[in-house]
């Protein structure tokens, strides 16, 4: 997949091997403890994006501002193949999707929204895209606020071997309606 510019941001495939030491200060940031890295070595690092760019059922991307600085991690799956094999029935066209803004010094009001916005726009202007499927710790308050704002409707706590997650699903309607972005 290439480049693709989105409100603001471009995004393209992680290359594992030249966006490992970025990605590896993202992932250990204490306040990313919900990618569940925190440990991680760089090697741990370049290792887990390895295994995802040869597998076909899970993509990663970075994100880039409009200065072409990265900005964020984006990844997806296929849900009947990765991350919730049995724990839900997978509908045609659901796609998995994990996403994480780096900690900053100097936050910027609403920044956090425009890059869940354009990752689902991105995952949506693939037309076989009809839902996308997220799981996230149940802990983490700011992403379920953050997921309801685009879309996402909570269906049920889930016990993954991991962490106990809410599984929520978005639909291109109910994108299009929270966002006013057509899909």
């Amino acid at each position: 997949m290439s480049s693709t510019p989105l409100l603001g941001f471009t995004i393209r495939p992680l290359d594992p091997l030249k966006d490992a030491s970025l990605v590896h200060g993202w992932v250990t940031d204490p306040k990313a403890a919900f990618w569940m890295m925190r440990d991680a070595r760089l090697v741990d690092v370049e290792r887990a994006y390895m295994e995802i760019a040869a597998d076909a059922h899970h993509h990663a991307f970075i994100g880039l501002d409009e200065s072409g600085v990265p900005a964020f991690l984006m990844e997806s799956y296929d849900p009947a193949h990765r991350e919730l094999v049995g724990l839900y029935e997978p509908e045609p066209g659901d796609v998995g999707m994990h996403f994480l803004v780096p900690s900053t010094d100097t936050p910027v009001h609403g920044f956090t929204r425009s890059v869940i916005t354009a990752v689902m726009a991105h995952l949506f202007a693939d037309p076989a895209t009809r839902r996308v499927v997220v799981e996230p710790d149940v802990g983490n308050k700011a992403v379920h606020v953050l997921n309801e704002t685009v879309g996402f409707e909570a269906v049920r706590e889930i016990a993954k071997p991991e962490k106990r997650a809410l599984l929520s699903i978005c639909t291109r309607e109910r994108f299009e309606a929270a966002t006013g972005v057509s899909a």
